[in-house]
């Protein structure tokens, strides 16, 4: 639930996150959506009895429960890639890091990374300033260009998408220890890049002012 009078900074940061997501794809300006995503590490008490033809896989109702995991998911719609990293935290430093990989790995070429995502208090520029000497995060500013989620809009990221697509065919079961973890989600993720798989966002500035009328200010 939106309180009335945060209508129009919702209206605008969508808007403006909308305006990116129709930008033809320029591999000189990526659009790149970021979301982080807490899951439990959850071990068996009892080992489990293997499927067999003609019966499904049994487990124990009993678990253990092994501590948290945060992913952090970079995501390329037009591009049809996406990059997930499974951090045992999501501090400030955390997210610099992943940063510094995105600039300085993953698109090295790349003149300006846009970069879409939430606006969660680790999520910003001075994280790069906590974690690297000034001039070299100094550096990693000028090749960004950062568009926020408007608060209670996280459905406007499309990296919460492909969460949804994660949980759904590949963390749907128990997974004890971080190392398991890991290499679940690099096989799912080299899996989904091998295919080409990315995604075709319909939902434009004209759909929100049609359909979410209700939230734009009356003049």
């Amino acid at each position: 639930m939106i309180p009335p009078e945060q209508n129009g900074d919702f209206v605008a940061a969508m808007e403006d996150v909308l305006d990116v997501y129709v930008r033809p794809f320029d591999p000189k300006r990526p659009v790149v959506c970021m979301d982080e995503q807490p899951r439990q590490l959850i071990g068996e008490e009892r080992i489990s009895i293997a499927a067999k033809p003609g019966q499904v896989r049994r487990y124990d109702n009993q678990y253990v429960r092994n501590g948290t995991v945060c992913n952090f998911m970079f995501f390329q719609p037009l591009g049809n890639w996406r990059r997930v990293s499974v951090r045992e935290r999501r501090t400030q430093l955390d997210w610099a890091e992943e940063i510094a990989q995105l600039l300085d790995v993953d698109f090295p070429d790349a003149e300006v990374v846009v970069l879409v995502n939430d606006n969660l208090n680790t999520h910003k520029i001075g994280s790069l300033y906590e974690r690297f000497p000034a001039k070299r995060a100094r550096a990693y500013v000028e090749r960004l260009e950062i568009h926020f989620t408007p608060k209670h809009g996280s459905w406007l990221n499309a990296a919460e998408c492909e969460f949804s697509v994660l949980s759904t065919q590949c963390l749907d079961r128990r997974i004890g220890d971080i190392e398991t973890f890991r290499r679940e989600v690099q096989a799912w993720q080299d899996a989904r890049n091998a295919a080409g798989d990315g995604m075709d966002w319909q939902f434009t500035t004209e759909d929100a002012r049609i359909k979410l009328k209700r939230l734009y200010p009356q003049i």
